[in-house]
């Protein structure tokens, strides 16, 4: 097989990612922590690479996003902390042994190292797709705490967030976050107490990609 046509389709069937996602979700599920299985490693994946393919940077590179996106999260089958750093090097070892080009491996993993805001940089236009994908997906399908009284901020953040989609205009080169949050469950000062650093993250992702972040919640436009 020529090494340059590796896609996401591969790496869903590879046996080693489908098994680090699977249990690296089940490790966070043990220490309630939202979902992080394959509805997020998929859907992450997809916005990625749109991100690319609408800011006009080509096929292979959206592909290699969607990878990225994929694989973003396979770290946490070792701990949830550092589990960027973690992800890139099992993404790393798996790569180059399904015969990836260096450079192709060496954006992807980048990518993954990076995705974290604690410690994160948009350091190429993978790692700001991946950035833009992961950090829009907020939703109330990916609580796992079934007690609403035991509700953390976190908790009661993604839950109350009924509608989530990132919208990129390629005309004028917009990345939009829109989200419809129930305010009976959380405020939107909620949403900004956790998620300011991510939204700060999410701006520089889009400079990197020569686009404007902006977010929509409940229809009111806050940045």
């Amino acid at each position: 097989m020529d090494t340059s046509e590796v896609t996401l389709q591969d790496i869903k069937q590879h046996p080693q990612a489908e098994a680090y996602i699977r249990v690296g979700n089940e490790h966070l599920g043990a220490l309630g922590f939202t979902e992080h299985g394959f509805r997020h490693a998929a859907l992450v994946a997809t916005i990625a690479r749109q991100i690319i393919q609408r800011l006009g940077y080509g096929e292979r590179l959206s592909e290699l996003a969607a990878i990225a996106g994929y694989l973003h999260d396979i770290g946490n089958v070792v701990s949830r902390q550092q589990h960027g750093q973690t992800g890139a090097m099992i993404a790393m070892h798996m790569l180059e042994d399904m015969g990836l080009p260096y450079d192709e491996v060496a954006a992807i993993c980048a990518a993954i190292g990076n995705h974290e805001e604690e410690y994160g940089e948009p350091v190429n236009q993978v790692a700001a797709a991946l950035i833009l994908a992961d950090k829009s997906d907020v939703h109330r399908s990916r609580v796992r705490n079934p007690e609403f009284a035991t509700f953390d901020i976190h908790d009661r953040v993604n839950y109350a967030a009924t509608h989530s989609f990132l919208r990129v205009d390629e005309a004028t080169r917009l990345a939009t976050l829109e989200l419809t949050i129930d305010s009976e469950v959380s405020s939107i000062m909620d949403y900004f107490e956790i998620f300011l650093t991510r939204m700060v993250m999410c701006r520089r992702a889009a400079g990197v990609l020569d686009a404007t972040f902006s977010i929509v919640i409940n229809g009111s436009k806050l940045l």
